[in-house]
């Protein structure tokens, strides 16, 4: 019995020793941060994967680090192998193996340039720090450079342990080797529980766990930064309590006698398309009129110069896809805002090849710092949605609506000159669902409602072998109410398209003709889509096309939207 009971024991203190060793015993094993790692980059509490590279005593930053943590808009230009950083008022351009980078087209120097090493771009820290809303700290002892965006908040923690260090272990274990040491009262950012342990963040920026007990929670740390990032630049221009009511002037070899334009009621901005690509340099043609500008301002409108690509997409994707050719259209654009004394700037861009979606908002990125710094509205035009890729889906137009100050969405056309069968150029519905699905991406505070002074007569001629030949042509308002009247119809409404419409059949050819009429009801109903949607106001294609009464009933639904909020 005593021979048992002395081998018991002799058990329990062999099974105790080895519970303690291999479960109670605490780990004395330290071991380096981040394996030894010395360019750690830690992101908001998480070790980013990439590292950055130390030169000069100067820090260079993985272009994808940056890109899918900082700033999603910075763009590697591949032709001129530069790097270009846009905010709302400034250009950065980087150029790979250049000491000199220039923003604003100013030069800066650089300590460091752009480079790649082992197949990575990396891009200096220096001019960054001013541009981005963003703290960057390399920790002297350890070389981890910590990176928080400004209003980052986290909770700390206070080291109250008895015990001389603190170890901060790797794992949330005692057995878990020591990957840092600290003494009572020093504070730790608190990431997170996990088994009775806090993960946290040291102020060397070394991440590991510390046992609950051994820590008391502070007050929250908010990153709040001295100095000042970027300028958010003045804000858009804003008619003084209305919605905006612009009009396009459809400017082709030679501008309008002003003297004959009537009186415009309502209106507040004008923009005539001036400036056309010309070909694939990024050569602007240039139509603009001072005096027209001067009768513009005399009036009271806003004048904001049309720019479009001229619908080539060969050139568009020349101009689009080098650096060199954008900034020479930007310059162009700059040059003649100035020169006109314009008040912004209106980007109409189609027929655009969706490969170059990405390059098309870079563009709009490169053009608005330019003019915001001269005080310009930008504004741009784009489709609803739909799977025509050279006609819709190239507009990225939540990116787009980011840089700036407003879109206009051209509902109309929903059948079009070539279209194989008749129908409104903008039905009520299809207007209301396109614009439904625009908003899904654009502010409504942004969005300009574009809206058609055109109809389309359209006359389906019976053919020899019996098929039907769809054709059309567009007609401003008062030319369909003559043509209309000329043959004594009387419109009805069309519940489909919430329009008039009117059908008629020749006696001598048996054409059958049709038109969904453009006139004061069917625009009364548009405008109030401004107001159900709150939108920013209307854009209008085209002055000249309408009948006089259109004005005062764009000019009184918009008042009306405007007493409405």
């Amino acid at each position: 019995m005593r021979r048992l009971f002395a081998l018991m024991l002799f058990l329990l203190a062999i099974f105790g020793s080895i519970y303690w060793f291999f479960v109670l015993r605490a780990s004395t094993e330290h071991v380096q941060p981040y394996d030894g790692d010395k360019a750690v980059i830690v992101y908001e509490g998480q070790r980013a994967d990439a590292s950055y590279l130390l030169e000069a005593e100067q820090i260079l930053l993985p272009f994808d680090f940056i890109k899918e943590k900082i700033d999603p808009a910075i763009f590697w230009d591949e032709p001129t192998k530069s790097v270009i950083v846009t905010t709302k008022d400034k250009v950065l351009r980087m150029e790979s193996g250049e000491v000199v980078a220039h923003l604003n087209k100013q030069p800066v120097n650089l300590q460091v340039p752009v480079k790649e090493v082992g197949g990575t771009r990396y891009v200096p820290l220096d001019p960054l720090e001013k541009l981005y809303p963003f703290a960057f700290e390399r920790k002297a002892d350890t070389g981890v450079l910590t990176v928080e965006q400004e209003g980052y908040e986290i909770g700390q923690a206070k080291v109250v342990s008895d015990e001389e260090k603190q170890p901060v272990r790797v794992g949330a274990s005692h057995r878990t080797p020591i990957v840092a040491e600290l003494s009572a009262g020093e504070l730790v950012d608190v990431l997170g529980q996990q088994e009775g342990y806090y993960r946290v963040l040291t102020a060397s920026g070394i991440a590991g766990f510390l046992p609950e007990k051994s820590l008391e929670m502070a007050s929250k740390r908010k990153v709040t930064l001295q100095h000042a990032t970027s300028s958010e630049g003045q804000a858009a221009w804003k008619p003084n309590g209305e919605k905006v009511n612009m009009v396009w002037e459809h400017v082709v070899n030679k501008n309008p006698n002003v003297a004959q334009i009537g009186a415009l009621p309502g209106v507040n901005v004008v923009s005539p398309t001036w400036f056309e690509l010309k070909d694939a340099e990024g050569t602007l043609l240039n139509r603009a009129d001072p005096a027209y500008v001067k009768w513009a301002h005399k009036r009271g409108y806003q004048v904001w110069g049309l720019v479009t690509n001229g619908f080539n997409p060969d050139w568009t994707q020349a101009v689009l896809g080098s650096y060199d050719k954008r900034d020479k259209l930007i310059a162009q654009l700059i040059h003649y805002a100035h020169l006109y004394d314009l008040d912004g700037i209106n980007i109409d861009f189609e027929n655009v090849y969706y490969e170059d979606k990405e390059r098309l908002v870079q563009f709009v990125r490169e053009l608005t710092p330019y003019l915001h710094q001269q005080g310009l509205t930008v504004s741009i035009d784009v489709t609803i949605k739909s799977n025509a890729k050279t006609w819709s889906m190239f507009f990225d137009r939540k990116a787009l609506a980011q840089v700036v100050d407003y879109m206009a969405v051209m509902t109309y056309d929903e059948h079009w000159a070539a279209s194989p069968k008749a129908g409104s150029v903008a039905s009520l519905p299809w207007v209301e669902a396109g614009l439904q699905g625009v908003l899904e991406e654009v502010p409504n505070e942004k969005l300009l409602l574009g809206v058609p002074f055109y109809t389309r007569l359209w006359t389906e001629a019976k053919q020899a072998d019996g098929t039907i030949k769809v054709s059309s042509k567009a007609l401003s308002m008062p030319r369909a109410q003559e043509w209309v009247q000329e043959r004594k119809l009387t419109p009805v409404l069309d519940e489909a398209s919430g329009q008039q419409y009117v059908e008629y059949r020749d006696p001598k050819d048996g054409n059958v003709y049709k038109m969904w009429l453009e006139d004061v009801s069917s625009m009364k109903k548009r405008i109030e889509l401004v107001k159900k949607y709150d939108l920013a106001g209307v854009a209008s294609w085209r002055r000249g096309f309408e009948e006089p009464e259109i004005w005062p009933a764009i000019e009184e639904g918009l008042k009306s939207a405007i007493t409405a909020q």
